[in-house]
Order: C-alpha cells, then structure tokens, then sequence
C-alpha cells in the first residue's frame, strides 16, 4: 500500500520517468508516512489514448500532462490528502514538471482487500503501526 499508477501523455526518456516515479514516492513517504520500502508503481505513456480537457477549471494543461492515481487504504483526512497534493506538484517540480500538468486522484480501499502475495489478506487483521496512526 500504496499502488500507484503514473500515465504520462508524451513518451519521455526512462530516466525522466523514473525521476517522476521517485518524485511520486517521495511526496507518498513525506506527506503521508509511506515506508521507503513500500513502493508499488506501474508508469506507462498514453500518447494517443489519454484524452484530458486543456482548460478544466481554469487550468491551463498541456500535452506534458501526467496523471498519478494513487489507490491507497482507506483513512486519511482531507489536510493529510490536501499535504500529499501540495508534495506531489513540489516533488515533480523538481523533475521539470509544470504543476498545472500534474492530474492527482485517490483511490481509497478497505485495508482487507489488499494482498501482497501468498493469497494473504495482509492487512484483514493486523494493520501495521505507519497505517495505525491513519485511523
């Protein structure tokens, strides 16, 4: 937890998108507690297929677009959300990234619908202590 999934528009250079995948993880691990070592991202480009409005509610995007959805356990307020979007615009940022091209959505989960393997509902009956503080 989290899963993140990171579409770019434009086809970019694997360094590029691996700097825009450690930015993302960087905002998940600031804003939100995220353990360094809970990273599951799956980047991929979307030239002729992510159809975006360029001037939805008077922002001003454009063919750099980059949109993150972030699936992630159910329980955090808005002020940690409303933290996490502010940390991903910064973090990208510093890879190039205008944050008018930066389209953020969370996807909240029940904590028992998460398996990371062997057919375990890891986190049905036990939550570990950085989700605790979460609620």
């Amino acid at each position: 937890m989290p899963l993140v999934h990171i579409t770019l528009k434009k086809p970019r250079p694997d360094a590029e998108r691996r700097a825009l995948a450690d930015a993302v993880h960087a905002a998940l691990v600031s804003a939100l507690g995220v353990p360094a070592d809970d990273r599951f991202q799956i980047v991929s480009s979307a030239q002729d297929d992510l159809i975006y409005d360029p001037g939805y509610l008077g922002v001003s995007r454009d063919d750099d677009l980059v949109v993150v959805q972030v699936q992630l356990s159910t329980g955090r307020g808005v002020a940690q959300k409303q933290a996490l979007f502010r940390a991903l615009a910064a973090e990208t940022a510093k890879t190039g990234l205008d944050p008018r091209n930066l389209f953020v959505t969370l996807v909240e989960i029940a904590r028992e619908n998460w398996s990371f393997g062997d057919g375990i509902a890891h986190y049905a009956e036990t939550v570990p202590p950085h989700l605790a503080a979460a609620g």
